[in-house]
């Protein structure tokens, strides 16, 4: 009753903040009017303009709202704008061709810089000292679009009526914690925090039920019977195939990922540890949810008793783009932005996971995701996971909601299809893993972050990972396919094919099948 209580109280709470939203105080601030005020809005009515277009829509797009609330955000946050430019004789959308873009040719050249003096221009009547040089934050060498500092209304007017400018949009404001924060509260739940932390060895785990033993001395997660990776691995073990997960990094104690990646049943493969963080220095998980998903997808048929991945001799990457798996700073969005123009620009990468995301949509990452897609790239993202508010009514995250991404989210066992605890669920939905058990919520296991005791992970994170070292295993047993074979196999041998669910996409994959 008191669990009920709560979620009628979240009800009545979002109800009312709609009805705010149709009051004539945020009405002007969505409006986009000329003779808007430059006074700023509240989080909590930017808040109350998000969360109406995602109940409306099921998306937010920084386009939709006014010159006004794009500054305010601004203002609330780092002050850092992305700015997609374009050559004025161009279409505003570039994302079929985008990988054909040089932006040093003379046009996109010429665009670039008029709209640096766009911003210079405006932004220099409130800073004379301000020079050229010191309005970008960080300098773009691949794709048409560059991080800027801006201040003024004014500034963001200007660009927003330009025929040079795809989109401007605050990198560093989404409210996707603040959400599921509030939602835990409402609901008397543990708050979820950054999805950081806790990823230690587990040593209740019970041999039989929460895992088998497996030559020569590993461990297999219990959900991996659901999906027939066991008799998967009679045909294919990964071997070939370069997975790129990109995510928080990876701890250095954990010499399975690591020293130890090669032992047991995975040989002759390769791991790579890189970084597109701003400022991050290295590869390290400060964090713990990398570690994980990079155990998920590629950790070794090991000897010393630790969990085996989906994909245990696939070659890896594995990626520090953001610092948790809210992608709600600027830098985490220049993070994913470049680790998906460097797996793009990697021919050896065949598939990209990623469990992070955030609630407003990105036209940056957008494009840097239309890059490595158009080079090829099989992409994986995560559907979203969270404690509440989002899973009721925010559906599929971005970029999981784009339409060249699979998007995957979590299930319990049992029959029929059901959405894990904290699981987002929706009509993009590609793919389901079955990785909570209906009974005592058990997660599936991964590497924990040191030592040889699996650790559980849940979400549609984990879900995401195993999805995507199931597309490893299948390109591996057929090396020839194509990205567009590939996703044909995995559709057709899926659980739920020739109906596509609502809410669950194709169903649950099918390794073993998709592996025949």
């Amino acid at each position: 009753m008191r669990k009920l209580l709560y979620f009628l109280a979240s009800i009545l709470l979002i109800t009312a903040c709609n009805k705010n939203i149709s009051d004539k105080p945020v009405a002007t601030a969505v409006a986009g009017t000329d003779d808007q005020q430059q006074d700023q809005l509240s989080t909590q009515q930017i808040d109350d303009v998000i969360k109406a277009s995602v109940q409306d829509k099921g998306s937010f797009n920084w386009k939709d709202v006014s010159d006004r609330t794009v500054w305010s955000a601004l203002k609330h946050s780092d002050g850092i704008l992305s700015v997609g430019y374009k050559p004025a004789g161009e279409s505003m959308d570039i994302s079929g061709r985008i990988h054909l873009i040089n932006i040093n040719d003379n046009n996109w050249k010429t665009a670039r810089q008029q709209v640096l003096a766009i911003i210079y221009n405006q932004e220099k009547k409130g800073n004379a000292s301000l020079q050229m040089k010191d309005i970008e934050v960080w300098k773009e060498t691949k794709l048409p679009y560059i991080n800027v500092k801006v201040d003024d209304i004014n500034t963001i007017k200007l660009l927003r009526q330009s025929n040079l400018v795809r989109y401007a949009e605050p990198m560093g404001y989404d409210p996707i914690e603040k959400f599921d924060r509030e939602a835990a509260e409402l609901s008397g739940g543990i708050i979820g925090g950054s999805g950081c932390g806790g990823y230690v060895g587990d040593n209740t785990l019970v041999a039989g039920s929460d895992y088998s033993v497996i030559a020569p001395n590993a461990k297999a997660s219990w959900n991996y019977s659901f999906h027939g990776i066991q008799n998967a691995w009679t045909k294919s073990t990964g071997a070939g195939v370069k997975v790129e997960v990109i995510d928080t990094g990876v701890d250095p104690s954990q010499d399975n990922l690591g020293s130890q990646f090669n032992q047991g049943q995975s040989a002759g493969r390769t791991i790579e540890k890189i970084y597109t963080l701003p400022g991050a220095g290295n590869a390290d998980d400060g964090c713990g949810h990398g570690t994980a998903m990079s155990g998920t997808v590629a950790a070794p048929r090991c000897t010393d008793g630790n969990s085996c991945g989906v994909a245990y001799n696939c070659n890896f990457i594995i990626c520090r783009a953001s610092e948790d798996v809210y992608l709600d700073q600027s830098s985490e969005v220049k993070g994913v932005s470049d680790a998906y123009i460097q797996a793009g620009d990697n021919s050896t990468v065949k598939i990209t996971s990623m469990s992070t995301g955030r609630i407003t949509g990105s036209g940056q990452i957008k494009d840097a995701i239309d890059y490595a897609y158009n080079k090829g790239k099989l992409i994986f993202c995560a559907g979203g996971t969270s404690f509440s508010w989002t899973a009721l009514f925010v559906g599929v995250i971005f970029p999981a909601s784009l339409p060249n991404v699979q998007a995957i989210t979590g299930i319990k066992d049992g029959t029929g299809l059901k959405a894990c605890a904290d699981c987002h669920k929706g009509k993009q939905i590609d793919f389901v893993i079955v990785m909570e058990k209906t009974n005592g919520g058990l997660h599936a296991l991964t590497t924990a972050t040191s030592g040889d005791v699996p650790t559980t992970v849940g979400g549609s994170s984990v879900a995401t990972a195993t999805a995507a070292g199931i597309a490893a295993l299948v390109w591996s047993r057929f090396p020839t396919y194509t990205r567009e074979n590939l996703l044909n196999k995995l559709t057709t041998t899926a659980s739920g094919y020739p109906n596509k669910n609502a809410n669950y996409g194709w169903g649950k994959l099918n390794a073993d099948a998709a592996t025949n």
